[in-house]
């Protein structure tokens, strides 16, 4: 009877414990912070309610990797899907789960992969890759973002 309740206040300790990370995020690679959702239309014209939220938090991410030199031979909207992908990885998805993207011309996509969170006094960052394909040939850039309190990312420079 004892070695029962010591399993079960063991059980429940476990519980707790497994509830508690170092940061909030979600995993999966879609889902909703701020009530903004950043889905393949996100800040697009179907995203009219949302898509001037949705914008600031991705401009606030400054051009990200993607606005460096890996992104030379993009177009605008490959850059935004880019940089778009980039956000989800840091926001929703867990650590080593690529998030890829397509570009309007063929031959030009990509893939983000974050790495584990962290916290840097009370903010929450990740290193990050974002790899670009034109037409076979691969360019990729490494970063750091941290997490403002309003839900954007700031990459580290």
């Amino acid at each position: 009877m004892a070695s029962m309740k010591i399993g079960a206040a063991l059980v429940v300790g476990l519980l707790a414990v497994a509830g508690c990370t170092t940061t909030g995020f979600k995993g999966g690679q879609s889902g909703t912070a701020t009530g903004i959702s950043l889905g393949t239309a996100a800040g697009s014209a179907a995203d009219s309610g949302n898509g001037k939220v949705a914008s600031t938090i991705i401009s606030a991410m400054g051009g990200g990797l993607v606005g460096g030199t890996i992104g030379a031979g993009l177009d605008d909207g490959e850059r935004r899907k880019a940089l778009e992908a980039e956000y989800r990885a840091l926001e929703y998805t867990q650590s080593g789960q690529p998030v890829l993207w397509q570009g309007n011309q063929q031959g030009r996509s990509g893939q983000v992969v974050a790495a584990q969170p962290y916290r840097v006094g009370s903010q929450d960052c990740r290193q990050y890759t974002q790899t670009v394909y034109i037409n076979g040939q691969s360019r990729a850039a490494r970063g750091t973002a941290c997490r403002n309190p309003d839900g954007s990312w700031t990459p580290l420079t």
